[in-house]
């Protein structure tokens, strides 16, 4: 099975770290690394900047936890499922999973429904626990909740992600350098929503308007943007597979 695609075993060095980056910052404009952090900080009011850092601390933290529980079953479990993967039904299973893909990804992105009542009170929840309100003593929990639920949510959605640990496990690198990288590819991940937290410190009023239509940017292209990656993969995926099974010999 032709795993050059997703894995790193023809990626070494500042090769594999590039393309690893460049997963990092794909993943990095996800609903909760991006648009829940924009959302955040388009508060009115003094912002307390803590609770944004905590905010992206905690959804590192998950993807990180994540990510080290998947290059552990990897270690451990990796020549055995490489054997899997090169089995005729693992590989019809596979091309069946990519076409799939690549058909739902032209039904992801359809338009969602605006529920009425929602935003006044998720803007209100939104203030008290991110602005420093005179009297207002908001637990951190809620925030750390929102965080996981949006993580754990995407976890399964975000393919690049999927991709990145795929190829860092079955890299050269040795267990300590693979948990190092990946400690990088978690701060990557929420890199640009800390650039925009401290563009926001220093120039709140000028950036104000540009936080919102990036926010409603997001929101409107958040779903396109996941069907492209979703399209790509199913593609990519049911091409390996045909390739080995000899589908494309068979035409010829």
């Amino acid at each position: 099975m032709d795993l050059d695609l997703l894995s790193g075993a023809a990626l070494t060095g500042p090769a594999l770290l590039g393309a690893l980056a460049v997963l990092a910052l794909v993943d990095s404009t996800s609903f909760g690394t991006l648009l829940i952090p924009v959302w955040l900080m388009l508060v009115p009011g003094r912002l307390r900047h803590s609770r944004i850092l905590l905010y992206l601390a905690t959804v590192a933290g998950f993807y990180l936890l994540v990510g080290l529980a998947l290059l552990t079953i990897a270690s451990v479990a990796l020549p055995q499922l490489m054997e899997l993967a090169s089995t005729t039904p693992f590989l019809w299973a596979q091309l069946v999973v990519g076409a799939g893909l690549l058909v739902a990804s032209f039904f992801v992105g359809g338009k969602r429904r605006r529920e009425g009542g929602g935003p006044g009170r998720f803007a209100r929840w939104r203030e008290r626990a991110v602005t420093d309100a005179a009297g207002e003593r908001s637990s951190v929990l809620p925030l750390m909740g929102l965080a996981v639920a949006a993580a754990g949510v995407e976890v399964a959605s975000m393919l690049p992600y999927l991709i990145g640990i795929g190829m860092l496990s079955s890299s050269d690198l040795d267990a300590p350098a693979r948990v190092l990288v990946l400690v990088g590819y978690c701060v990557v991940m929420v890199l640009p929503a800390l650039v925009l937290l401290a563009v926001r410190t220093v120039a709140s009023r000028a950036i104000e308007s540009g936080l919102a239509r990036m926010s409603g940017w997001l929101e409107r292209n958040a779903a396109e943007t996941t069907a492209w990656i979703v399209g790509i993969l199913g593609f990519l995926l049911a091409r390996a597979a045909a390739v080995e099974l000899g589908l494309f010999d068979a035409i010829g």
